[in-house]
């Protein structure tokens, strides 16, 4: 994965210590620092809150604070952005985590406890996460939170589980990146249920459960899952799915009410694809796979997981 170049709709630029603030309408920074920085990132970010017009800024992305790649914890940014609040009190959106494949691969991020952080932020809207060893959002309960997105190469199922049980009365768009059960993944469809059963979230229009390794049952889920009467949007792609997943989907009259399904990176076949894309919504089913056999064993593979 690379460092993303846009984030709630600015385009992010890198800070550096020397520079002025721009158009906050326009711009998302990122604060980060290289594996040896001349600064380190808890000073680059305390020279970044100092500035005029900081109390506009809306839309703040977390980079690498260190030598993640080796399991540097985020202490320095959570502290930081907790003393911050009186500071960045524009601050609506938030990216904790735009790490790079070349700083760190996502399974060796190390993560913590966010949990200070949303408090410290009540009229935060979005909230996207990269990264899932030792992430926590404790009791999660936050009345502004409309988007919620935790990217992961293998989800553990605390994290599921805490996301199942919030409050989050706003939420419009949650999705969860569940990842490969051989880089830490431990999931099941159980684990979605408080989710799928639609009552948690009653703003909730779209739901991402994606880069998952057992697709064909999370689609059989889904595609009978009370949830589906509420969304417009559901995307299961970045996994594993074949036909079996497919045919799921397929049969739901649910699935036919969405506005879009997007199933991207999966390995169905070409007539499942065109059967899925003539259901009458719009339809991603782009990046057909291949299925590989190791020893007769049919291998397939989540797109994110390393």
């Amino acid at each position: 994965m690379d460092n993303e170049t846009h984030f709630a709709g600015r385009e992010i630029h890198l800070y550096s210590e020397g520079d002025e603030l721009g158009d906050h309408t326009r711009i998302a920074y990122r604060i980060a620092v290289e594996y040896e920085p001349e600064s380190p990132w808890a000073d680059v970010f305390a020279s970044f809150v100092e500035k005029p017009g900081i109390e506009k800024v809306g839309a703040l992305v977390i980079g690498a604070w260190g030598d993640v790649g080796s399991g540097t914890p985020p202490d320095a940014p959570i502290e930081a952005l907790v003393g911050a609040r009186d500071r960045l009190t524009g601050l609506r959106s938030l990216f904790f985590g735009d790490i790079s494949m070349e700083e760190s691969e996502i399974s060796w991020i190390q993560q913590g406890d966010l949990a200070p952080v949303l408090s410290a932020y009540p009229k935060l809207e979005e909230l996207r996460v990269r990264g899932g060893n030792q992430l926590s959002f404790g009791r999660l309960a936050h009345k502004a939170l409309k988007t919620l997105v935790v990217e992961t190469g293998g989800m553990d199922r605390s994290i599921v589980q805490q996301v199942g049980a919030a409050d989050l009365p706003e939420l419009e768009h949650l999705e969860l990146w569940l990842g490969d059960d051989g880089y830490g993944a431990n999931t099941t469809v159980a684990d979605l249920a408080p989710i799928l059963d639609g009552g948690r979230f009653p703003k909730l229009t779209t739901l991402g459960l994606r880069n998952c390794h057992y697709a064909d049952d999370l689609a059989k889920a889904v595609a009978s899952a009370p949830v589906l009467a509420k969304l417009k949007r559901l995307d299961l792609s970045l996994g594993t799915m074949t036909d079996e997943g497919g045919a799921a989907l397929l049969a739901s009259p649910g699935v036919k009410r969405l506005q879009s399904l997007d199933v991207h990176h999966h390995y169905m076949s070409e007539a499942m694809v065109a059967k899925l894309r003539a259901i009458g919504i719009e339809v991603d089913a782009t990046e057909r796979q291949e299925t590989q056999y190791y020893r007769d064993e049919p291998a397939r593979y989540v797109s994110v997981s390393e």
